[in-house]
């Protein structure tokens, strides 16, 4: 069963926030909500798929990040914990609240972000789901977080611009996982290439998060859905401090999951398994 997708906004000009909604014809459905946060650079649009299989029992909503996809920028990077700020606070506005609770689930750079919300709103917040906690070890973070302090802005020639672009399309089409259509792909990295000059904005807050000290603080049910991708390992070891978590791991996939039907099924079940367990019962 599938349902089917609405776009719009909220918020004043200059802090506008672009979601994408689906639900069941009541609007809200019989289980709690479902807020998807996206990876960098990308935004709700990889989340169509997934929406469409999750959204026809359930409320779901996936937001664009302020400077991604079509949210209008900040003035300057936010951080994981500002990112967490400007998003969890559109959710009243937009049918979620504390009487019905709702779940999140985040992917890469929406992982810190569904962790950092998680932690700011725990009355809110009543499962949380991750995929791909990009946990790289200490001196490669610093070495990832020097490099995004040191990226070229915009200049006339477009010179990083368009290395950048030149690299998206190697990574996001030309090296994409058998399966995914030549169209879906391009249109995945025009849609990366949105923030522009923003793009590694984000980047300063994933490689300075502070892993060790932020995920023991969790106290909802987390699960972590694990295809074997690059960071698994990485991903699985950050797991571990999560004081309530289970780990599934999904051996079959490894990049592009949301891209793949069969993917996009399974994380659907297992997301359905994990959120709609009782709380107290959900590891």
């Amino acid at each position: 069963m599938t349902v089917p997708i609405f776009r719009a906004y909220i918020g004043g000009p200059g802090r506008q926030i672009h979601y994408r909604r689906a639900g069941p014809a009541d609007g809200i459905g019989a289980k709690r909500p479902l807020v998807l946060f996206h990876q960098n650079p990308a935004s709700s649009l990889e989340y169509e798929g997934l929406m469409r299989v999750m959204g026809y029992d359930r409320l779901v909503i996936a937001l664009d990040m302020p400077g991604y996809g079509q949210s209008d920028p900040p003035q300057a990077p936010l951080g994981i914990k500002g990112y967490a700020e400007q998003l969890v606070r559109t959710l009243p506005d937009l049918g979620v609240n504390e009487a019905m609770g709702c779940d999140v689930y985040g992917f890469h750079t929406g992982a810190l972000v569904a962790v950092e919300a998680a932690l700011l709103r725990p009355g809110l917040i009543r499962h949380l789901a991750l995929t791909g906690l990009p946990m790289r070890d200490p001196q490669e973070r610093a070495e990832r977080l020097r490099q995004a302090q040191e990226t070229p802005g915009l200049d006339e020639d477009g010179t990083h611009i368009l290395a950048t672009a030149k690299a998206l399309w190697d990574y996001v089409v030309k090296v994409r996982t058998a399966g995914v259509g030549l169209s879906h792909a391009a249109r995945a990295w025009y849609d990366k290439l949105a923030a522009l000059d923003h793009m590694h904005w984000a980047y300063l807050g994933v490689w300075g998060f502070e892993y060790e000290n932020r995920l023991p603080l969790l106290n909802q049910p987390t699960l972590l859905l694990q295809p074997h991708e690059d960071i698994w390992r990485q991903s699985v070891a950050a797991a571990h401090l999560i004081p309530n978590h289970r780990i599934v791991e999904m051996p079959d996939f490894n990049r592009d999951i949301f891209d793949l039907p069969d993917a996009v099924a399974g994380i659907a079940a297992h997301l359905r398994d994990f959120f709609d367990l009782p709380v107290s019962r959900s590891l």
